[in-house]
């Protein structure tokens, strides 16, 4: 019996952080309704384009998180909650693809269709 204990619990303590992180992921899932979409200015000034919230949402979870945080806040970086009224689209899209200021350029990281999105995205905060 005393042989079989410590990998039984070992193995019970594995499963339970397995289904915690699991459902925690879950949770924090988009949803599958429709997306966000916002009108916008393009940087080219042609008649306004529609947001991808959900794409746009991905790509700043996935390159921008980790500096301007999980709500826009900020942290290592500026906040972004209202960058839209801070800057125009064309310059937060200067900025995205060239960085400067701390931040890195995302020219190679990034397809200009990846940073039309975050761009458009970005300037629809306001």
């Amino acid at each position: 019996m005393r042989k079989w204990f410590m990998p039984g619990l070992l193995t019970a303590c594995c499963l339970f952080a397995i289904l915690l992180v699991y459902f925690s992921l879950r949770a924090d899932e988009p949803s599958t309704g429709p997306s966000e979409a916002a009108p916008s200015a393009s940087a080219s000034g042609e008649a306004p384009a529609t947001v991808d919230a959900e794409a746009a949402t991905a790509i700043y979870k996935s390159n921008c998180l980790a500096c301007h945080g999980d709500q826009l806040q900020g942290g290592m970086g500026p906040a972004l909650t209202k960058v839209g009224a801070d800057m125009s689209e064309a310059d937060i899209h200067k900025q995205i693809l060239n960085g400067g200021g701390g931040m890195p350029a995302f020219k190679g990281t990034l397809t200009d269709e990846q940073i039309a999105t975050l761009t458009a995205w970005l300037a629809s905060k306001k």
